[in-house]
């Protein structure tokens, strides 16, 4: 074997930001595509030796199978693993309840002595460990006994005590555990005051390397509606996520809607919803709990196969549950298929028969694989295998999807409340090449009257690639200029910065090198040097943010470089960690950190130190191994703060790397799409996952990041990312054509011009979902299933908070679209008319190039304001409502209103937050909080009103202008001049008081 370094540097030269033809992210480019390459050419040669395999078989050799081929078992001798069982004694039964933990109806903790019978297929001629009939089990609920499937054998699968049964079927293990498969026994049960606790023994030796013989198992229940349950090993540390979730004791009133129950041998956990019986979490009968140093695994069945959430991938909204592999290892990836990309999100929602649901958190930073297989004839079953630390498991009840959204987040850290502006329009591109053309982009659509408050740099402006410089002696001389001119316009100034550190400069002459290696802030290798690494400036170090004095370091850098520069946010990329050279430049150990005795099959690049730093690699808590995928959180926490330290005010921070929790501080984007059809419908699974996740301020490059866009493309990717939470423009160097949008033609741009109008008069609506997502955890952007039946597979259109409804143009050359309306009475946002339905069906929508489909649910009232060419302009303006009657002519709203940026304004109390509500013919206002003053209402338009009235009156005593179209069938009350800030009440009447 050659040597790891050799292997570890093999392509660092064609990384090189110095390559004299290409561009960096070209060469990145070429280099995925060139791993794609190799990876499908591993997949043709993989297909080959299968069918040689299969070929072998039907010859009657038992030689190595791979689960792609058709073959008969051999009639060879298996090896028979016996399984010890010992009849454990029953400390607890739902016929004891103890008081401290029960509950009025039920006792929320019981033990059952074995587990309960499982369904079996008919027995078939299978090779087999342990015994004929216990592995007799169908295809769907076969347990992967040997996930590194391509090295499974029979005699080797034998030899573990498990069934084999090659065959055909996509992802059916050939390999697999037998109905009798004992890991773990329970002992030693018995209640707490939180929940209950018990003792883990192991009964059979896995695979893996340094199995914890004896586990530690304990119940919580944190709550009424959460409940936590912690597998680790009682006698020596572990690393363990450092997030502290759970602040203060649990506070269990004993009124939950859930049992727990401890199967003891073999060992198996069972939540259920004690109202109905529905599964929360049932690892009893699934893949068996494995825990050994590096490799834990264990599983648990779904309620239905309607499951959501288990990130960052590309995919549609509802996950695939046939035989789909998920690896959760953030790393810098294209999102172009279902591989792992920049975050790790290892939580689910799942729906249960009647639609009420919940959802499960694995508290775990290490590199996992997630698989999920049908189970039970579609319901579904999840298996975990995760390569480090502990299980530490959160269920959450609901019983609403939404609830469980708002459970979660609400532990994790609800979302940072951002500054209005940051709703606006944002514009960037990679390779504006200089401040001139900068310049000429700023103006030419600033002159164009185009909506627009954010710009935005990439790395093009640095100083060969060096994090906080910019090159001020050839490209971008007058960069400050620019920035003070924005300033002046009310615009905003963002720009990048990664984490990597230039190590190559001249001592002396950089100081965030000079600083980090005088405050000891640099992730170290495994022998306790700087680890360095490759990134845009060449050879660089990477801060550790878990280090105490990494926030005084990342501080005084953002100080420094705003003498210079007024930014107004910071954009973190590449902080996954992205490298260029595998591990380091001086490549890793050869120990089992950095090459594990398990990889998830299917992660990007086939090794953890693929395009990332070494796993062994030493940060303050721990090593890279634990904290890779926390690195992103880490650096998003930082720069929050230091942006708040600096500014005094609410800042902006993206992040593209994320973890659990990173919504608190941050938001985050797709990252590198490219400019196609199939990846702008991608964003809107992605965007509603992450607000699933506790990050609604979320987006996608609009008109499309690699790649030269179309008109068309460009145009309605304009209109569906007016209704993004996080709206940016931003293109890839290569892409030769501009794709802002002054650049395009004057009707090309009418349109988008159009489309940004409509979102800046609708940010008052979005902002105040933005409060209540900071407030209670609740998305701002919502799955139609959180909030409507029969809606579990549509992903192609979403709500705003939960009135508004967007159904966008995903097609090619389409004019039409198709778009299920749930039951209720819909109007059209931009004709104001009643749609002709009552609901629960699809129907056919005109939709020319000009149009997006946006309609309004009855029973809501949406706060607008005149829209304008910057958020600080439109703030100067009145107010104006939009009353949508449901069928019994009733709707509500909310506003809420701050000055737009000042800390803390929910938690300070700076804020005013009015309740508007139509009873029939009165419309009148409720003041919930009164403290920002300047609010003004100009006029209301209620929608769906047949006849004209004869009289409208403010307060009972003063006469209102109105108006009244026939078609569509409008009210307007006009010139009201009301200030919001005291309750009103208007009145209208159809025919004269007698």
């Amino acid at each position: 074997m050659k040597s790891d370094k050799k292997n570890l540097l093999s392509d660092s030269d064609t990384c090189s930001h110095h390559d004299s033809v290409m561009s960096p992210k070209i060469i990145m480019a070429k280099q995925r595509r060139k791993e794609r390459y190799n990876f499908t050419l591993g997949m043709v040669s993989g297909l080959f030796v299968s069918l040689v395999v299969i070929l072998f078989l039907f010859a009657g050799h038992p030689k190595p199978l791979i689960n792609d081929g058709q073959a008969k078992p051999s009639p060879s001798q298996s090896v028979h693993t016996i399984v010890e069982q010992v009849e454990i004694k029953v400390d607890i039964t739902a016929q004891q309840p103890q008081r401290e933990i029960s509950s009025e109806q039920e006792s929320p903790v019981q033990v059952m002595e074995q587990r309960e019978p499982q369904e079996s297929s008919p027995a078939s001629q299978i090779v087999r460990g342990p015994s004929n009939a216990t592995c007799g089990i169908t295809s769907d609920d076969r347990f992967d006994c040997w996930p590194k499937f391509w090295l499974a054998t029979e005699f080797e699968c034998a030899s573990r005590g498990c069934c084999w049964d090659p065959n055909i079927q996509k992802g059916v293990p050939f390999c697999f555990y037998p109905a009798d498969y004992v890991s773990y026994s329970a002992t030693a049960s018995k209640p707490t005051a939180t929940g209950m606790t018990a003792t883990l023994t192991r009964k059979t030796t896995s695979p893996y390397p340094n199995d914890v013989v004896e586990l530690q198992f304990d119940v919580v229940f944190q709550s009424d509606n959460i409940v936590r349950f912690r597998i680790y090993d009682p006698n020596n540390k572990r690393y363990e996520v450092p997030l502290n979730l759970t602040k203060g004791p649990p506070n269990h009133t004993g009124s939950g809607d859930y049992v727990v129950t401890l199967q003891q041998s073999p060992f198996g956990i069972l939540i259920r919803r004690s109202s109905t019986g529905a599964t929360l979490f049932d690892s009893r009968n699934m893949a068996p709990l494995v825990f050994s140093d590096q490799f834990i695994q264990i599983g648990t069945r779904f309620s239905t196969p309607n499951v959501y959430g288990l990130g960052e991938h590309q995919a549609s909204l509802r996950l695939d549950i046939n035989w789909n592999k998920l690896v959760l290892w953030t790393r810098d990836e294209a999102p172009d298929g279902g591989g792992n990309l920049y975050g790790s999100h290892p939580f689910y929602l799942n729906l249960e028969a009647d639609g009420k649901a919940h959802g499960v958190l694995l508290l775990n930073s290490n590199a996992m694989e997630v698989a999920l297989q049908p189970y039970a004839g579609g319901q579904g079953a999840v298996t975990y295998r995760t390569l480090g630390g502990i299980l530490d498991f959160f269920v959450f009840t609901g019983p609403t999807p939404l609830q469980v959204v708002e459970q979660y987040v609400s532990l994790i850290g609800r979302p940072f409340m951002p500054p209005f502006w940051s709703l606006g329009f944002h514009l960037c591109k990679y390779g504006y090449g200089s401040a001139k053309v900068l310049n000429e982009v700023i103006q030419r659509n600033r002159a164009a009257n185009i909506p627009y408050d954010v710009q935005w740099n990439d790395i093009d402006y640095m100083d060969a690639y060096k994090d906080w410089t910019y090159d001020a002696n050839k490209t971008y001389v007058g960069l400050p200029e620019i920035v003070d001119d924005l300033h002046s316009h009310n615009q905003r100034y963002i720009m990048i910065i990664d984490p990597g550190i230039s190590s190559i400069q001249k001592p002396g002459t950089y100081p965030p090198f000079d600083d980090g290696v005088k405050m000891d802030i640099f992730i170290k290798n495994a022998t306790g040097q700087i680890l360095i690494g490759k990134v845009w400036p060449g050879l660089t170090a990477f801060p550790d943010f878990f280090h105490p004095k990494a926030d005084d370091y990342w501080f005084q850098q953002m100080q420094s470089y705003f003498q210079t520069i007024k930014f107004d946010g910071i954009w973190i990329d590449m902080n996954e960690i992205s490298n260029f050279v595998d591990g380091s430049t001086n490549g890793c150990t050869k120990g089992p950190l950095d090459k594990p005795p398990y990889i998830p099959p299917g992660i990007n690049g086939k090794a953890l130190i693929s395009r990332a730093i070494c796993p062994s690699a030493l940060q303050y808590p721990s090593t890279s191994y634990n904290l890779h995928n926390m690195y992103g959180w880490s650096e998003t926490r930082s720069t929050a703060a230091g942006l708040r330290k600096l500014l005094g005010k609410r800042s902006f921070v993206l992040s593209r790397s994320s973890f659990v929790g990173s919504g608190h501080y941050g938001a985050h984007w797709t990252g590198d799409n490219v400019s196609g059809w199939s990846d702008m419908y991608y964003s809107i699974p992605s965007i509603l996952n992450f607000n699933l996740f506790g990050i609604p301020m979320m987006g996608a490059e609009v008109c499309g990041f690699g790649q030269n866009t179309t008109r068309a493309l460009c145009i309605r990717w304009m209109q569906l990312g007016a209704f993004y939470p996080f709206m940016r423009n931003h293109a890839d160097l290569h892409a030769t054509k501009p794709q802002d949008p002054a650049s395009f033609d004057k009707v090309a741009l009418g349109y988008m011009r159009d489309a940004l109008n409509t979102r800046y008069s609708l940010l008052p609506f979005m902002y105040t979902w933005f409060y209540l997502g900071h407030a209670t955890g609740t998305p701002v952007v919502r799955a139609l299933f959180t909030m409507f039946p029969n809606t579990e597979s549509i992903d192609k259109q979403f709500m705003w908070g939960d009135a508004i409804l967007v159904s966008p143009v995903l097609e090619e050359g389409a004019v039409k679209v198709d778009a299920y309306f749930p039951k209720a009475v819909w109007y059209d946002l931009n004709k104001a008319t009643k749609l002709e339905t009552a609901g629960e069906e699809t129907l056919v929508l005109d939709a020319p190039i000009d149009t997006i489909n946006v309609h309004i649910r009855g029973g809501s009232i949406i706060p607008r304001l005149p829209p304008a060419v910057t958020t600080n302009e439109m703030r100067t303006k009145p107010f104006f409502l939009q009353v949508a009657p449901d069928i019994e002519t009733k709707a509500q709203g909310l506003l809420y209103w701050d000055d737009g940026e000042v800390l803390d304004p929910v938690e300070t109390n700076k804020y005013s937050l009015i309740n508007f509500t139509l009873n029939d013919t009165t419309l009148s206002s409720q003041v919930q909080a009164a403290n920002f003053p300047g609010m003004k209402l100009d006029s209301v338009q209620v929608f769906g009103i047949n006849i004209k009235p004869t009289s409208v009156m403010l307060n009972g005593k003063t006469p209102v202008k109105f108006a009244y179209e026939d078609s569509p069938k409008v009210l307007s009350f006009l010139e009201l001049n009301i200030d919001l800030l005291t309750a009103f009440t208007i009145t209208w009447q159809y025919h004269e008081a007698t």
